[in-house]
């Protein structure tokens, strides 16, 4: 049984720049599940804290520094992986680098 190849991304936004982000996002996420090779693709924005284990997690209710989103993006193999962030790279680098308070993260490797 092979694994997916995955990634996490973090994406931390400028609280001035949060709507063009998202909208960015709603048409990045599309073209992204249609990339050959891909399982799947979801993104989250950071909306709640853990102050008590046992207890719902409290909504954020302040914008501090900025506002965090995480991207999932799930490939059959390594090399699909590698054609799609070169296209995800080529076109829209850029236009998300704009939202974003510092370059995002990127963390990537074979599912568990």
């Amino acid at each position: 049984m092979s694994k997916a190849f995955a990634e996490v991304k973090l994406f931390q936004v400028r609280p001035d720049r949060v709507a063009e982000f998202e909208a960015l996002i709603g048409e990045i996420v599309e073209e992204q599940g249609k990339q050959p090779g891909c399982l799947g693709i979801s993104y989250m924005r950071r909306s709640h804290v853990i102050d008590e284990i046992g207890l719902p997690p409290r909504e954020l209710t302040r914008i501090v520094k900025c506002v965090k989103y995480y991207s999932y993006w799930r490939f059959d193999t390594i090399e699909a992986f590698g054609e799609a962030e070169a296209w995800f790279f080529r076109g829209y680098m850029k236009r998300i680098m704009r939202c974003l308070i510092m370059p995002f993260d990127i963390n990537s490797g074979y599912e568990m």
